[in-house]
């Protein structure tokens, strides 16, 4: 039996959901070992960490003693909570010096200032920051070759899709880094090689440099699957949905075809995207000390956290799972289902009010 070959090294991530767990996987089928602390998740992280074959450790502490480098890859809202957690933990796991750092890389889709705070916490500990971001959709191996009938019936051939799995195979995002460190430069895991699997490029020496740049890039992607949402929905209260699809599909196709992959992909997100777009909307404004964007006070991306909290909050689509559709898997069904959440959202309001003695259009006041 031949043996398993030595891991390049031990990477942790915290944690494993589409994202994290696509990550891992391309890791692990590039020689790294990938590790987790999965304490008080849920069942379906457990099986996405088996799945993609992470060590699972008992607490952060246990996690910091296996590595030197450890990517946070959470929901933007838990960015923050993550960082705090891995600075809780640092007393408890085997010192580290400055010839022995460890390495935090936070990839969440947080603004420059908010990345900005996170390093700060770091400030005088031996945790070297990286800032980094994620573009792109979750890593995706190579398609295997599949069997195909020669045309004529006249038996069946293979179609090689893709060739030996090797790291231009895979699908993978980009995740630019920032800062004075970058992925290259992390002691003990191959740094130049990881850097390469995961296409990490260091764009510059600031923090906030890598941050802002999933800022401006979601700006224009998730930015607009809001705007798509409004418009099917809206044209579908309106009985014109087939018609605008019609009408898209002979002027301009290319925003048919964007509209209906932004609208359908959104349901499972739109919880985690709420915050996206808040701290989107604060890169935009350049809030408080930081003045990113300039813009003051900035409404399109606020309005854009709205839509998404309305799809996650007020209709089934909030519930859905990727991987496990049941709901929203086409346009006129995501506009079906949202019209069904506005509908019912107005009838709670109308009856609050009728209790209140309000306005349907407001919260009542506590």
């Amino acid at each position: 039996m031949a043996e398993t070959p030595t891991p390049r090294a031990t990477i942790g991530i915290i944690s494993l959901g589409d994202m994290g767990s696509g990550l891992a996987r391309l890791l692990v089928a590039h020689g790294y070992a990938v590790a987790t602390n999965l304490t008080g998740r849920s069942q379906d992280t457990h099986a996405r960490a088996a799945a993609a074959n992470v060590q699972t450790l008992p607490t952060d502490a246990a996690l910091l003693n296996t590595t030197s480098l450890v990517l946070s890859v959470v929901p933007p809202r838990d960015a923050l909570a993550t960082a705090q957690r891995i600075l809780a933990a640092l007393p408890l796991a085997t010192p580290r010096t400055a010839t022995n750092p460890l390495y935090f890389a936070d990839m969440n889709a947080v603004s420059p200032g908010s990345v900005r705070a996170i390093a700060a916490l770091f400030a005088g500990t031996p945790v070297r920051f990286i800032d980094g971001s994620i573009l792109g959709g979750p890593p995706s191996p190579p398609k295997p070759a599949v069997p195909v009938v020669e045309q004529g019936g006249k038996g069946e051939g293979w179609a090689v899709v893709a060739g030996p799995p090797g790291v231009g195979d895979w699908t993978r995002p980009l995740l630019p880094t920032s800062g004075p460190w970058g992925i290259a430069d992390v002691e003990g895991v191959h740094g130049p090689h990881l850097a390469g699997v995961l296409r990490a490029k260091h764009i510059g020496r600031e923090v906030g440099a890598a941050s802002g740049l999933k800022m401006c890039f979601a700006s224009l992607s998730k930015g607009y699957a809001a705007i798509a949402v409004q418009t099917v929905t809206t044209a579908r209260r309106l009985g014109v949905l087939d018609d605008l699809k019609e009408a898209l599909g002979q002027l301009a196709p290319g925003n048919l075809e964007r509209m209906e992959r932004g609208v359908v992909g959104m349901g499972p997100k739109a919880y985690r995207w709420v915050r996206e777009m808040e701290e989107i909307s604060a890169t935009h404004a350049g809030e408080g000390e930081d003045q990113d964007g300039g813009f003051a006070p900035e409404y399109i991306f606020r309005g854009a956290a709205e839509v998404f909290r309305t799809v996650a909050e007020d209709t089934v689509l909030g519930r859905e799972k990727v991987g496990k559709r049941e709901r929203g898997t086409t346009a006129d069904d995501v506009a079906d289902v949202i019209v069904e959440g506005l509908r019912e959202r107005k009838r709670k309001r109308t009856e609050q009010t009728e209790q209140t003695g309000g306005s349907p259009y407001l919260d009542p006041v506590s």
